[in-house]
């Protein structure tokens, strides 16, 4: 097909070190004007070193850009594919000189965070706008796709992952497993001016819908704010503890539904620190993998561009209807705290 609108895709994600070097210029850029005590920032930084300094989350998106590639060249849709960063290289203002530099005019843009809120949304399209304004006159417009965490592919996905983790729960043991969701937490300031959890909740209620009548809950982990900003609860390790205390539960099935990718974070929350206190408790975690490369995954995001560049339907399951294309100017609003100011130091 040949599309007359979009001349490109850009995969738009969060970004991540690929070595013990890049580790702190990367915490620097994640949390520069954030309210994080910088004790915060090198425990995160420890995390990374876990894994020397490596995060997955690069390597991971460049298997989900070669799967989207192959997707759109089997169906006959040519859209060259570019990815930009927030917060490590490549990053969004280079990406965007490339493709400017290569004729692009408009482009559509898949975010890797399919959830609504400031920093899965607004944040990258702020920067965007800022990456645009630097390179001035030229600079190619950068359209989203939309949220597609209703999408019937991605819950399918979604659904195929959890599927897989409790078919190793041993069979006498399933009718009592607990199914326990991820997502990443956020402040509550963040959340009430967004449809995060609403959303976060309705994908989980969609997949067990799928894999049958068991008790389930989200949960959320990796908060990095300060003891006393109040962020979305419970956190997942404090959830397992407790559910522990009111239950000899013995077999927990967990997915990050909040991540598309297993990057860090769900390596070191949920396969160190989670897996960790599981052990202690006598509980068996069977981790579900994220949607990653699932080729149902994949496939969503092509009916996604084809929703925008040929107009076919915007599928959607459930009790909310599909996310809208163009957010509203006050979606996903957020006023983080300023970090308060220190005293100069004199001698």
């Amino acid at each position: 097909m040949s599309d007359k609108k979009y001349d490109a895709l850009m995969v738009v994600s969060f970004g991540g070190p690929e070595g013990p070097d890049d580790v702190m210029p990367f915490l620097e850029n994640v949390l520069r004007g954030k309210n994080v005590p910088r004790e915060r920032m090198l425990e995160v930084s420890e995390h990374y070193n876990h894994f020397d300094g490596i995060s997955p989350i690069n390597g991971q998106n460049r298997e989900l850009i070669a799967a989207l590639k192959k997707e759109l060249a089997d169906h006959g849709i040519d859209l060259p594919i570019y990815w930009g960063n927030r917060n490590w290289h490549p990053m969004l203002p280079d990406a965007l000189r490339q493709m400017q530099e290569d004729g692009i005019k408009s482009a559509l843009g898949f975010f890797t965070s399919i959830y609504s809120c400031y920093s899965g949304c607004r944040q990258y399209r702020e920067n965007i706008a800022d990456a645009q304004a630097a390179i001035g006159e030229g600079a190619p417009e950068v359209h989203k796709l939309r949220m597609p965490f209703n999408h019937p592919l991605y819950i399918e996905a979604s659904a195929d992952r959890v599927q897989t983790a409790f078919d190793e729960v041993q069979s006498d043991r399933q009718s009592a497993t607990r199914f326990v969701f991820t997502a990443h937490s956020i402040p509550m300031s963040m959340a009430e001016g967004s449809k995060y959890a609403t959303q976060l909740n309705e994908a989980c209620r969609l997949i067990m819908e799928k894999i049958g009548d068991y008790p389930w809950e989200l949960v959320y982990q990796s908060r990095s704010g300060p003891p006393l900003q109040p962020w979305l609860e419970p956190d997942v390790c404090d959830y397992i503890g407790e559910l522990k205390q009111k239950s000899d539960v013995k077999d927990i099935v967990m997915m990050p539904v909040g991540f598309v990718s297993d990057h860090m974070e769900v390596l070191f929350d949920l396969d160190t620190e989670a897996r960790e206190l599981c052990d202690e408790l006598g509980i068996n975690l069977q981790r579900a993998k994220s949607v990653g490369v699932h080729p149902k995954f994949i496939s969503m995001i092509r009916e996604l561009i084809l929703e925008r560049t040929s107009g076919t339907e915007k599928r959607a399951i459930g009790n909310m209807p599909a996310n809208w294309d163009v957010c509203p100017h006050d979606c996903c609003t957020y006023d983080p705290p300023k970090r308060p100011t220190r005293p100069a130091k004199t001698e």
